[in-house]
């Protein structure tokens, strides 16, 4: 007796066909919605758990060749859409309503590229299609507003039940808050711990951030009380650590680290920034200006993902001075891939730890 072509039939054929990253059916994590049956057409909704993932084609592809194997299939019909997993919550650490994942971009030295990475991971999983929001967490030093093209914004700041209310800055898809907003371009941000403090829940607590599927936190350098309230405030879905290939970065990066992982803060990986240089005259060619191999050999001894290596490109640069992140103002430079993979990456390692 022949096979019956149903929705039954569909998700059955369906069930082995596995996420690469999760490693569970696509049936069983209820990611393949809305079969429908026309003739020899069967259509269905695929449901990523991130706008961002870099396996979209592959798991696709696979759909539809198991879909085939149906007696009568002739046409498959994939329709993409996503929907970012909540991360776990904690009962010691109070969540902000509607943000799912709150990132923490951090670095064990300054001038490493950090605020960089940031910026670029950032309006990456905007351009994918999540909804990001981004803390300039570096309050004695903000430059995010200058990254993000926003160096003449203005933020407005309305009274609630809480106090001060903060409606974000706008820009290339991502809301963002930052010191340099509230403070004249040349004036010095001189505070002790308990007013760093404040002003960090603030941003947590008091803007008006809406849904947002990732809030991504540029920490400044080092492990300080901005790491510690940070940290101990949100339940975080995870951290990122820039360095670069040269030995004093490295051993600081360790610290910071290890800084996360005792508050129990998962590390999600290493990014190594200025990883070697480009020539804009001599595309072939790279030069290991601050060495390397420093950024893998580190994951490897600490048991961390490698999440990518960022080169040094004079666009990379020039996009961050200007304000047009390298993402968009040269989307097919090599540094503009390495950033728009590294922010895959981490999508897909935050999804995989809210699921497992």
């Amino acid at each position: 007796m022949s096979q019956v072509l149903d929705s039954s039939a569909v998700l059955e054929v369906l069930r082995p066909v596995q996420d690469p990253e999760l490693r569970k059916s696509l049936v069983e994590l209820n990611m393949i919605r809305n079969v429908k049956i026309a003739g020899s057409q069967v259509s269905f909704t695929l449901v990523l758990t991130t706008p961002a993932c870099p396996l979209r084609q592959f798991i696709v592809e696979d759909c539809q060749r198991a879909v085939k194997q149906l007696p009568g299939v002739e046409e498959v019909v994939v329709d993409v859409t996503a929907e970012t997993p909540q991360q776990k919550s904690l009962p010691d650490r109070q969540g902000i309503a509607g943000v799912k994942n709150i990132l923490a971009i951090s670095s064990g030295k300054g001038g490493v590229g950090k605020s960089t990475v940031a910026v670029n991971v950032a309006v990456s999983l905007a351009a994918a299609g999540a909804k990001v929001g981004m803390i300039d967490a570096d309050i004695y030093g903000p430059n995010v507003p200058t990254m993000l093209g926003l160096d003449n914004a203005k933020i407005t700041v309305k009274n609630g039940p809480q106090g001060e209310i903060l409606e974000p800055a706008f820009n290339y898809g991502v809301k963002m808050v930052s010191m340099g907003f509230l403070i004249d371009k040349d004036q010095p941000v001189i505070w002790r711990g308990p007013m760093l403090n404040g002003i960090i829940r603030q941003f947590l607590y008091q803007v008006t951030w809406g849904d947002l599927d990732y809030l991504i936190v540029d920490m400044p350098p080092g492990t300080g009380d901005a790491q510690l309230t940070l940290c101990q405030a949100v339940p975080m879905a995870g951290a990122v650590i820039v360095t670069t290939p040269q030995t004093v970065a490295l051993l600081d990066s360790r610290k910071g680290l290890k800084m996360f992982q005792q508050l129990k803060v998962p590390v999600l990986g290493i990014v190594e920034n200025m990883s070697y240089f480009i020539p804009p005259d001599m595309p072939d060619r790279h030069y290991d200006i601050f060495g390397s191999g420093g950024g893998e050999k580190t994951a490897k001894e600490l048991g961390v993902p490698m999440l990518g290596c960022v080169p040094i490109e004079i666009h990379l640069r020039e996009g961050g001075d200007v304000g047009v992140p390298v993402v968009v103002g040269q989307p097919d430079s090599a540094s503009a891939k390495a950033l728009r993979d590294i922010a895959q990456r981490i999508a897909g390692k935050v999804s995989m730890a809210a699921l497992a």
